[in-house]
């Protein structure tokens, strides 16, 4: 995260952490509890809803662009919720740092950029490298939960997935009262089939 971002103004976005440091979830959430992580988190629909659900965990969401995360933490304010946080900037190898091993409940991968152009699969967030990162920041049992409209790309992370051996490759049947995405929303308007997928941590 060594790019200079604008500042975001609202108590919900965590301030700038030094390189290799570990984030103080206790100090930043006032408790230590369960914590699920929301990697791009755009408009903070999703985020938004399950923390309102759930409120005896904490929600974390990652999201570099200023318009997006402001709009997280609008959400998030407006309903006064305390376990929400926004961290903004790139989401790359660091984050294995950032949070530490065995601290995560759950990510949620919603509808990342697929990068469809076969020149720029290399681009896509998860890669065999970066599923490792998050095998190591989860507890055991936790789980990474990825959904997209890209089939190609849905049948690459389960690929990755079973041949790293780390992850139960599981089919999952998304409830319908599940929190959307605001890019699930558009998709499933253009009536565009969705691509569901759950990694446990063995």
């Amino acid at each position: 995260m060594s790019r200079a971002l604008r500042p975001l103004d609202s108590p919900l976005v965590i301030g700038e952490i030094p390189a290799g440091a570990v984030l103080d979830r206790a100090a930043i959430f006032g408790r230590s509890a369960p914590l699920q992580v929301d990697l791009g988190c755009g408009d903070g629909a999703f985020l938004v809803e399950m923390a309102r659900r759930f409120p005896e965990q904490d929600f974390l969401g990652m999201e570099r662009l200023f318009r997006r995360s402001g709009s997280a933490c609008r959400r998030a304010e407006r309903l006064g919720l305390r376990n929400v946080r926004i961290l903004r900037g790139e989401i790359d190898a660091g984050l294995g740092e950032l949070l530490g091993a065995g601290s995560v409940h759950s990510f949620h991968v919603l509808f990342p950029d697929p990068w469809p152009k076969r020149r720029h699969h290399r681009r896509r967030l998860l890669q065999p490298a970066f599923l490792h990162v998050l095998h190591g920041c989860l507890a055991d049992g936790g789980e990474v939960r990825f959904r997209t409209d890209d089939e190609p790309y849905f049948q690459q992370v389960a690929s990755f997935a079973a041949a790293g051996g780390g992850f139960e490759v599981c089919a999952w049947e998304v409830p319908e009262d599940y929190p959307g995405s605001a890019f699930q929303r558009r998709f499933e308007a253009r009536g565009l089939p969705v691509f569901s997928l759950r990694l446990v941590k063995r």
